[in-house]
């Protein structure tokens, strides 16, 4: 097979991990700066320009689509389905996973546990909406931000309100959330791969962080699942329509309540934590997927 992967950065861990992969396993390896792919949109014959060149011959496609590119990234995705190349990931579950409110409603109708959340436009209620999520300290997320960025925890209701009124000033897209005391600064993160979890990590925050991101700080170990967590993690995976997917969940009084589901896990942080070659597990998901029929549509 020729496999490519959809990457801006080849010297990315998880980008080598993957190249590994796919030259152990026997098949082709080519990386494709997804934002350099031209798309030519044409009846009976949708194509690729790769630097100027028509793509050919490719069999399946791992993207690994940042959230900042999420538009051109899933084009791209798209583009290749409408060309008959499987991709480890659907393009319409990327752009699902990757609003963040829409996910969270997606996971609220599958019957999963969540932090209690609270979604405005820009009202002026601010008081009413700290009550909603059980009141101080509760945490303030940007929609659009990543990797521990634009997460603020606001220790008094006083400040809840000044920095949900400054957000909404700016017309930033913002989540208020509860904030979950005894999971201590931690989380965990379930890799799913193809409905099962190939590993388990738990991410523990430096001292003082509530925010527990490797990109932050935190560090990660070896986690055994509960039955309860590992259902929950197949579950959310399974809602979003992902094949391959982190999990992300917090440890509480109520069980195993899902934070967020990343459709472009990181490889590194499992892998180390895990001493688990989740590579090719991977690898080994994309070469089935020519065998398997169409599925259908997730309602959305």
């Amino acid at each position: 097979m020729k496999i490519a992967i959809l990457s801006r950065n080849p010297k990315l861990y998880s980008t080598r991990r993957l190249v590994e992969a796919i030259q152990q396993r026997g098949h082709e390896a080519v990386i494709l700066d997804h934002l350099r792919c031209d798309l030519v949109i044409e009846q009976g014959d949708p194509h690729i320009l790769y630097k100027g060149e028509r793509l050919t011959d490719i069999d399946a496609v791992i993207p690994r689509i940042g959230a900042s590119v999420t538009f051109y990234g899933t084009a791209v995705v798209r583009q290749f389905e409408m060309m008959k190349v499987k991709s480890a990931v659907d393009s319409q579950a990327i752009v699902r996973s990757r609003d963040k409110l829409r996910s969270l409603q997606i996971l609220s109708r599958a019957g999963l546990g969540m932090p209690k959340t609270a979604f405005t436009n820009y009202s002026k209620q601010t008081s009413e909406l700290v009550k909603e999520v059980g009141g101080a300290p509760l945490v303030i997320k940007l929609l659009e931000g990543t990797q521990g960025l634009g997460v603020v925890l606001a220790e008094t209701r006083k400040a809840a309100e000044s920095v949900i009124e400054a957000f909404h000033n700016l017309k930033a897209r913002i989540i208020v959330q509860e904030f979950i005391a005894e999971a201590g600064g931690a989380d965990i993160r379930a890799f799913v791969v193809n409905g099962e979890v190939v590993g388990a990590m738990k991410r523990q925050g430096k001292e003082g962080e509530f925010r527990s991101n490797l990109h932050r700080g935190g560090k990660a170990e070896l986690i055994k699942l509960s039955r309860q967590e590992k259902a929950a993690a197949l579950l959310a995976a399974k809602s979003l329509g992902l094949n391959i997917a982190g999990v992300d969940m917090l440890q509480s009084k109520r069980g195993p309540l899902i934070l967020e589901v990343n459709s472009s896990p990181g490889l590194e942080g499992i892998e180390r934590a895990t001493q688990k070659d989740i590579a090719a597990k991977i690898i080994e998901y994309v070469e089935g997927l020519a065998q398997k029929k169409p599925k259908k549509k997730i309602k959305e």
